[in-house]
C-alpha cells in the first residue's frame, strides 16, 4: 500500500504538545510543503499547538520560508535550535518572549539525534564549556520565560564535560529527492545530506511518525539500494511537493554542481577589489600552511578562498563546510553550506564528529563583539537573537583560529592606496567592547587548551596571549591612539614587539602567499 498522502493530511497527524524534529540547512533538506501545511492548519483551527521544535541549522531563506511558517504564538511552546536568524518570524517570537528558547551548538544537535535513536542518555562533550551554553553562565537560554535546565556540567574521569540529555521526539519532518512506494528515500539532487537518517531513526525509536517530502514517487523496489539514504522501514508517510516548495538552497531551485552531478570551471573567479575586506582576507590567508584543512565562516572569511585563488595556492588548501562538503569551492551567502566541485559530501553529523575531534587545521570565522579577555559574541545583540550555529563547535575545536572582520561597524569608509590604509570615516559602532553581551567563544577556555587565536582587522592584528587580547600588528598609515585605542572600550595589552602589518597586502598586487606557504612548510 502506498505511503503517499497530502501535506494537509500529514499536518493533521501532528498532535498538540508534540516534539517535532526537522532537517534542513537553508532550504536544503527542509520540508517546505509541510511547513506551509502546518501553518495553514494552525491559522484555520488553532492546532497543532504548544509544539516543541528542534532543528540544528539555519532553516529558512531569511524571509518567509522555512521555520518562519511555524513562528506563531501558541503554535510553538519551545524552540531548540542552532540558528534563529534565517527565520525572522521565529526569531521575533523568541525576542518577544512568546516561547521558551534554547540555542544549542549545531553539531551537538546533529549528534543528539543518534543518542536518542540508540536510547543512550545523551551527548557528552566539551563543546560549549565556558560559553553561554554552559549552565554556570546562561545554560543556552535565550528568552526570559526559559527556565528549565537542559544542559548539565558533569565530571568524568577527572575532567569537566557538558551533558545534553536525550528526550523522545514524536514527529520527523525530513526531505529527499525520490521515494518509492515503500518509503525508501534517496537524496541524489540534494546538495547536502544533513542528518535525515538519524532524525528518522530517533523518531521511529521514540514511537513517533516520520514524514518525508520528495519531488517524486517511484515504483516499489525500483530504486538502487546504494542510493537509498533512509530505508522505508523508517518512513511512515510521503508528501510530494510542488517544485516551488522544493528549493535546493535558500535561493537556488537546483544546481547540479552542488549535488555533484557536474563540475564547473572555477578559473574565472572574479578578483576582489582592493578594499578593507581584501586586506583582512589577505592577512588571514597569511596564517595558512600547505595542505591546510580549512573551514571558512560567512562574510569576510569566505574571501580567504578567493584570495587563495588569486595568489595561485588553491591547490594547497582543502576547503570544508560544516554542512558536509569536503574539497571544492564553498558557495557564497545565498547558497551557503554548499560547494562547487566537492570531492565528497558527508553526513552533517559525521562532519561534526570530524570537526569536534580537531580535524580542522584552521578556521577563519567572523569577528563581531570582542572584549579584552578575547571573548567573542556572534549569537545575540540587544534583543536580536541570531544563534550560534556551528560557531561554538568550530571555534572550540580548530587547531588554529582566526577571527576576521572590520574594526568598527556601520558606515566605515577606508581607502587603501600606496601601501597604506587611510580611514575616511569611522564606523558608528564599536566592536571591541568592555564586555560582550553573550559569550559565544570563550577566551578563557582557549587559553586553558592552549589554542592559538588571532583577531584580524583592516588596521590591527591582535593575539590571545596569557588570556588577554594583545595588539601585535598595526597597519601602515594608522595612528595607534586615534584609530585603534580611541575606538575601543578597553585598552588592550600592547606587545613590546608591536610591528607594522605587511605593506604588501595594502598594494594592488600582493603575490607573496606562495612564499609564505613555502616558509610555513619549512617550520
Amino acid at each position: 500500500m502506498s505511503k503517499v498522502i497530502t501535506a494537509m493530511e500529514a499536518a493533521k497527524l501532528i498532535n498538540d504538545g508534540d516534539t517535532v524534529a526537522a532537517s534542513g540547512f537553508g532550504l536544503s533538506c527542509w520540508a517546505e510543503e509541510m511547513g506551509i501545511a502546518i501553518e495553514e492548519r494552525f491559522l484555520e483551527t488553532g492546532h497543532p499547538k504548544n509544539l516543541t521544535v528542534i532543528h540544528a541549522s539555519a532553516v529558512g531563506d531569511r524571509r518567509s520560508k522555512g521555520m518562519s511558517h511555524l513562528g506563531h504564538e501558541g503554535l510553538i511552546k519551545r524552540w531548540i535550535g542552532g540558528i534563529a536568524i534565517a527565520s525572522p518570524a521565529m526569531a521575533k517570537l523568541i525576542e518577544e518572549d512568546k516561547c521558551e528558547a534554547y540555542n544549542l551548538p549545531q553539531g551537538v544537535i546533529t549528534q543528539l539525534y543518534r543518542e536518542i535513536a540508540a536510547k543512550r542518555p545523551g551527548v557528552i562533550t566539551k563543546v560549549g564549556l565556558g560559553t553561554f551554553v554552559d549552565p554556570r553562565i546562561e545554560g543556552a537560554k535565550m528568552s526570559p520565560s526559559t527556565k528549565e535546565d537542559i544542559v548539565k556540567v558533569i565530571e568524568l574521569e577527572g575532567e569537566e564535560w557538558l551533558f545534553y540529555k536525550s528526550f523522545p521526539i514524536q514527529v520527523a519532518l525530513i526531505r529527499g529527492t525520490v521515494a518509492d512506494e515503500n518509503g525508501n528515500l534517496t537524496l541524489e539532487k540534494e546538495g547536502l545530506h544533513m542528518e535525515v537518517l538519524p532524525i528518522a531513526q530517533a523518531v521511529r525509536n521514540s514511537g513517533g511518525i516520520v514524514i518525508a517530502q520528495v519531488e517524486s514517487v517511484a515504483k516499489a523496489g525500483s530504486l538502487s539500494p546504494k542510493d537509498v539514504v533512509v530505508p522505508g522501514i523508517l518512513v511512515d508517510h510521503i508528501v510530494v511537493a510542488s517544485p516551488e516548495n522544493h528549493f535546493q538552497t535558500e535561493n537556488t531551485q537546483y544546481n547540479p554542481a552542488f549535488s555533484g552531478h557536474i563540475k564547473v570551471p572555477t578559473e574565472s573567479i572574479e578578483a576582489l577589489p582592493l578594499d578593507e575586506r581584501k586586506v583582512i582576507a589577505r592577512r588571514s590567508a597569511a596564517e595558512l600552511k600547505p595542505n591546510t584543512i580549512l573551514n571558512l565562516g560567512v562574510g569576510i572569511p569566505v574571501n580567504v578562498s578567493i584570495v587563495s585563488a588569486e595568489e595561485g595556492v588553491s591547490d594547497q588548501l582543502i576547503l570544508t563546510t560544516e554542512a558536509g562538503s569536503i574539497g571544492g569551492v564553498p558557495a557564497g551567502l545565498k547558497d551557503f553550506g554548499h560547494a562547487y566541485n566537492s570531492e565528497a559530501i558527508v553526513d552533517h553529523h559525521a562532519q561534526f564528529d570530524f570537526y569536534d575531534g580537531g580535524g580542522i587545521d584552521l578556521s577563519v570565522l567572523g569577528l563581531a563583539q570582542t572584549d579584552g579577555d578575547g571573548n567573542v559574541n556572534v549569537s545575540k545583540f540587544g534583543t536580536r537573537v541570531a544563534g550560534c550555529g556551528g560557531f561554538i563547535n568550530i571555534s572550540q575545536s580548530a587547531k588554529k583560529l582566526v577571527f576576521a572582520g572590520t574594526f568598527t561597524a556601520g558606515g566605515l569608509e577606508v581607502r587603501v592606496e600606496d601601501g597604506k590604509l587611510n580611514i575616511i570615516k569611522e564606523g558608528k559602532s564599536k566592536k571591541f567592547v568592555k564586555q560582550v553581551q553573550q559569550i559565544t567563544f570563550s577566551g578563557a577556555y582557549a587559553t586553558k587548551t592552549n589554542q592559538p587565536v588571532i583577531y584580524v582587522t583592516e588596521r590591527a592584528v591582535f593575539e590571545l596571549l596569557n588570556g588577554k587580547l594583545t595588539l601585535t600588528e598595526i597597519a601602515p598609515g594608522v595612528d595607534l591612539q586615534k584609530h585603534i585605542l580611541d575606538q575601543m572600550e578597553f585598552e588592550p595589552v600592547i606587545s613590546p614587539d608591536l610591528k607594522e602589518m605587511d605593506p604588501g597586502i595594502f598594494q594592488e598586487q600582493w603575490g607573496e602567499l606562495k612564499n609564505i606557504l613555502f616558509k610555513q612548510s619549512k617550520n
